[in-house]
């Protein structure tokens, strides 16, 4: 985002306060996140991470997440990895951990979609796609005319993997630090995307070990436990909604982001990893 002075900033917040703009949703453009697609991550000093899980995207993969979840496997388990400007990384760093007898061990490769089919396209290609977009539910998509994929943006959750046919049970997870991770699209499954306390994780500190790993075990952060929202007390469970994209306002906002007022400069486009897609605690 443009770097601006605080009195601009302010000046700026007071007036989307005042006037609504014909790109800001209305309450019918928010959508529940049912339970059972939500990930709580508690990570050490009570910090939570929530991930809202893709199984319309990826569903033997985020099958294999909910299993893991209701076995409570990564309960003690850490991030253990902190690349800068590459992932975060979690699970069993022994990788010795046995996983629940119902976690397949070589789901199908899930690399990619069945459809392109976008509520937005953007007005531009990229290097890694000839058309990209948002869905109507929120999912950042790509194609290059005869494949689709969700594309690996900031905060995505990705499965990690060992070489070929080995796609990865998602027990062991990774989420982008930045935009360089695009280069993984249609190589590793997407799970989901953290859409809560990826200020925690983007606060981590980096590993200078090869690859990110903390060389010194007590560097690794320690998980507490990771539940299913649909798994929790009632009175304990988080409520998120999402801003669905098949509405002229989320185009609207799409189109002002993509061709911004001066001063600023205009390129004409927007990277697909750009577009925020926008989450909230149901009210």
């Amino acid at each position: 985002m443009p770097i601006l002075s605080l009195a601009f900033l302010m000046l700026a917040a007071d007036r989307a306060t005042a006037v609504a703009a014909p790109s800001d949703p209305v309450a019918a453009d928010w959508k529940a996140i049912p339970d059972d697609r939500l990930l709580v991550m508690t990570l050490a000093g009570g910090r939570q991470v929530i991930i809202r899980l893709a199984p319309g995207y990826a569903p033997e993969h985020v099958a294999n997440v909910g299993r893991l979840a209701l076995a409570h496997w990564w309960d003690g388990t850490s991030i253990y990895r902190v690349q800068d400007n590459w992932v975060v990384q979690w699970g069993d760093v022994t990788e010795k951990k046995p996983l629940p007898r119902d976690v397949a061990a070589r789901p199908a490769a899930e690399y990619e979609i069945a459809t392109f089919d976008p509520a937005v396209r953007m007005a531009k290609s990229d290097a890694y796609s000839t058309v990209s977009g948002i869905t109507a539910d929120g999912w950042p998509v790509a194609t290059d005319g005869a494949h689709a994929w969700l594309a690996h943006c900031y905060g995505t959750v990705g499965v990690a993997r060992d070489a070929s046919p080995d796609t990865g049970t998602g027990s062991e997870l990774f989420v982008p630090l930045g935009g360089s991770a695009r280069r993984l699209d249609r190589n590793y499954t997407i799970v989901g995307r953290v859409i809560d306390g990826m200020d925690y994780l983007a606060a981590l500190p980096r590993s200078r070990a090869e690859m990110g790993m903390y060389a010194d075990a007590g560097e690794a952060t320690p998980i507490v436990s990771v539940r299913l929202a649909s798994d929790m007390p009632a009175a304990e469970r988080p409520h998120y909604q999402y801003r669905a994209a098949d509405n002229p306002r989320f185009a609207a906002m799409v189109a002002a982001k993509e061709n911004p007022k001066p001063p600023t400069v205009s390129l004409g486009g927007l990277d697909v990893c750009d577009v925020p897609l926008a989450t909230r605690q149901a009210p």
